[in-house]
């Protein structure tokens, strides 16, 4: 049998599964999501050193993690000691962004990351269509990268409107509005360099330290960008 038949035949069984089995491990990743959300907003809400320390742990996570798939993407030392370097430098700008950052800012930038994933992954899967780099990720679309940047930029308006009221409806919120797609494309950016780097070292997940989530990686790809471009665009706003 070849190979592209052994493959259908696959997706014919799993398609034939029942749905609930299919969807067993949803109730572990709702239950790991409610977990990294309470402790999420109990960092945001204590502020100050909490908060800090909470970055820092965080950063230290995902910087084993890419470690790790770094130490199996690549054999040659010299290699892995640029790649480390750099991973160090990019992990490290964005978690002192995210510091550095109000919690108002913070929470803005957070919610953005989420919409972009939403809007990508409904939009992706409603309307399909042409893959942007189907070798690195092959369930992201165009029509998915469409949805996320307008998701998050109605997130940014929203949080425009809920600091200025009616000004919003004028041009600074259409700037508001491209910022938020601006942020979803920086975002997608991230999600597509640990895709690569997971594609390199052969591995489906960063690790395995959030049951049905996989590492702290996979679920800050698209913050770390986000925060370190964030924090450029609030010291160059008036």
């Amino acid at each position: 049998m070849r190979k592209r038949d052994r493959f259908k035949a696959g997706a014919v069984r799993y398609v034939k599964l029942p749905l609930s089995l299919r969807t067993s491990d949803l109730p572990r990743r709702a239950a790991s999501a409610a977990v990294m959300l309470a402790i999420t907003a109990a960092a945001l809400w204590a502020g100050g050193v909490w908060f800090d320390a909470f970055v820092v742990a965080i950063a230290f996570a995902c910087f084993g993690e890419f470690l790790r798939l770094v130490w199996r993407a690549t054999t040659k030392l010299v290699n892995r000691l640029v790649a480390l370097l750099a991973g160090a430098a990019y992990i490290a700008l964005a978690a002192s962004a995210l510091i550095e950052l109000i919690i108002p800012v913070v929470i803005g930038l957070v919610a953005v990351v989420i919409a972009t994933d939403t809007g990508a992954y409904f939009s992706g899967r409603t309307i399909g269509g042409p893959k942007i780099a189907p070798k690195i990720s092959p369930s992201k679309t165009w029509a998915g990268l469409g949805g996320g940047a307008i998701a998050a930029g109605l997130v940014a308006l929203g949080f425009f409107y809920s600091n200025v009221g009616s000004d919003a409806f004028s041009a600074r919120g259409v700037g508001a509005f491209l910022v938020g797609a601006i942020l979803a494309v920086v975002a997608q950016c991230g999600d597509f360099f640990e895709s690569w780097l997971k594609r390199r070292a052969n591995m489906k997940d960063s690790s395995n330290l959030i049951p049905g989530h996989g590492g702290i990686f996979d679920r800050v790809d698209g913050l770390l960008p986000v925060a370190i471009v964030g924090a450029l665009l609030w010291q160059l706003h008036p």
